[in-house]
């Protein structure tokens, strides 16, 4: 029978060592690991790993995904020392996707948007955002989560 409470504290300090933080991660393996403990499993199993990531069986998909991607990291590592360990596919609990579907602004859209920035209060605002609204129309620049907090940051601290 594989020590798994040591592995686990062995593969924990590797992957911090390494630079990852790994704070829910070392908890959720905390939790598999004494699963394991109290089935008495001799070697980890695809069918542990899934059957300890399905619980609670009222969680959401993605929560099941998540525990049983911690789980494939530790078994990909614990394998090296237990050949008997089955390390879980990837996909086996595919995670639902978190991609927001695009809308595609149309040229009326966009003239739209071009007359509306020129009523803005003040003039220099009205040049700046119909250029800026242009510039993002002509280019097919899209909003990331790094130039969504740059342009925050620009209107909050706007100068006009």
């Amino acid at each position: 029978m594989t020590d798994y409470r040591s592995a686990a504290a062995e593969y924990l300090a590797t992957r911090r060592a390494m630079g990852y933080k790994l704070a829910y991660q070392g908890q959720m393996l905390a939790q598999f690991v004494a699963y394991l403990d109290i089935i008495g499993a001799e070697h980890l199993t695809i069918n542990h790993a899934v059957d300890w990531a399905k619980q609670p069986s009222s969680a959401k998909r993605m929560w099941w995904a998540v525990r049983l991607s911690t789980v494939r990291a530790f078994a990909r590592y614990l394998s090296a020392f237990d050949p008997a360990t089955e390390i879980p596919p990837a996909g086996l609990i595919p995670a639902p996707s978190h991609r927001v579907v695009s809308y595609i602004y149309t040229e009326n859209d966009i003239a739209e948007l071009l007359r509306a920035a020129g009523r803005l209060p003040t003039m220099h605002r009205a040049d700046t955002y119909q250029t800026l609204i242009g510039l993002v129309a002509v280019t097919g620049m899209r909003e990331g989560r790094r130039s969504a907090s740059i342009a925050t940051t620009w209107t909050s601290n706007r100068v006009c």
